[in-house]
């Protein structure tokens, strides 16, 4: 077999793997468009659900949803990027300290979301006396994607070149400034993208949230108050309501939607800041 004969070989192999990809993809697509396009509309997005959700509309869990996440982020995204700049830049990454973080934030990943359910049902919605509440539901999310914020943020401080800090460090910035100025505008984009990975798993959730938040499907007046989330919807539609199959699939692509929309927002954010951090210095 000659060069040209294996480039083409391979070509072809990388092609047939990229189509098996993106298979599951564009069936999972083609049968939410065919199943919900029908009734997704401004009617579908603004209206209340009616008869246990087989008619009406999300509004009610959009804006349960969306508190929930704010609620998760507001917690998870500045505790983990505190903790990833203490492991990345205070402790030593052979210290026993720094070993035994590490092992426990590697657990923690891969603890199922059910468990992180039960534990925020007794703590926060028991002991803590929250209830089903927003809040409750989303403290649990909270813990369960901060494992995914530390790990990626502290993968992206630890890829910052030594010699952008060194050269901070003969301009006589503090260890503070070098960080502001330096090292977080440079890793914001590996940043980003744990946020925007916590941000998917966080929308997708169903266990930690039937657990904390409830499924009640009137809008919430505070975050102290019970309320569905779209993932929660649409497992509810899929197991528990004949005939709801067309709005939960119609309810699955606008939660696709929100994925899409949040992320792009959450790039955008971290590069808009990163350039402006980095021409500020200039």
């Amino acid at each position: 077999m000659n060069l040209t004969q294996r480039d083409w070989l391979f070509t072809v192999t990388g092609g047939l793997l990229v189509c098996l990809v993106l298979l599951p993809l564009v069936a999972m697509l083609f049968d939410l468009l065919r199943l919900g396009l029908p009734v997704l509309g401004w009617e579908f997005l603004l209206t209340a659900p009616s008869n246990a959700g087989r008619s009406g509309g999300i509004a009610p869990l959009l804006i349960s949803t969306g508190w929930i996440l704010l609620v998760c982020l507001s917690v998870a995204v500045p505790v983990g990027l505190g903790c990833a700049v203490f492991l990345n830049e205070w402790l030593l990454p052979e210290s026993r300290l720094s070993r035994g973080i590490g092992l426990s934030l590697d657990v923690l990943s891969g603890v199922p979301s059910i468990i992180f359910g039960l534990f925020g049902y007794q703590v926060f919605a028991i002991t803590l006396g929250l209830g089903f509440s927003i809040l409750s539901g989303g403290l649990a999310l909270a813990c369960m994607v901060l494992p995914f914020i530390v790990r990626t943020s502290q993968q992206s401080l630890a890829a910052v070149p030594a010699g952008y800090r060194q050269a901070a460090q003969a301009l006589s910035l503090s260890q503070t400034g070098m960080l502001w100025r330096v090292v977080l505008p440079t890793a914001s984009p590996g940043i980003a993208a744990g946020v925007v990975l916590a941000t998917g798993r966080a929308l997708g959730e169903t266990a930690v949230l039937i657990f904390t938040a409830g499924y009640v499907l009137r809008q919430p007046d505070s975050v102290l108050d019970s309320g569905r989330a779209l993932a929660v919807h649409i497992y509810d539609l899929a197991t528990n309501v004949t005939g709801g199959t067309s709005h939960g699939a119609a309810t699955a692509l606008v939660l696709l939607a929100l994925i899409l929309i949040a992320t792009t927002s959450v790039r955008s954010g971290a590069g808009l800041w990163s350039r402006y951090m980095l021409e500020e210095k200039r």
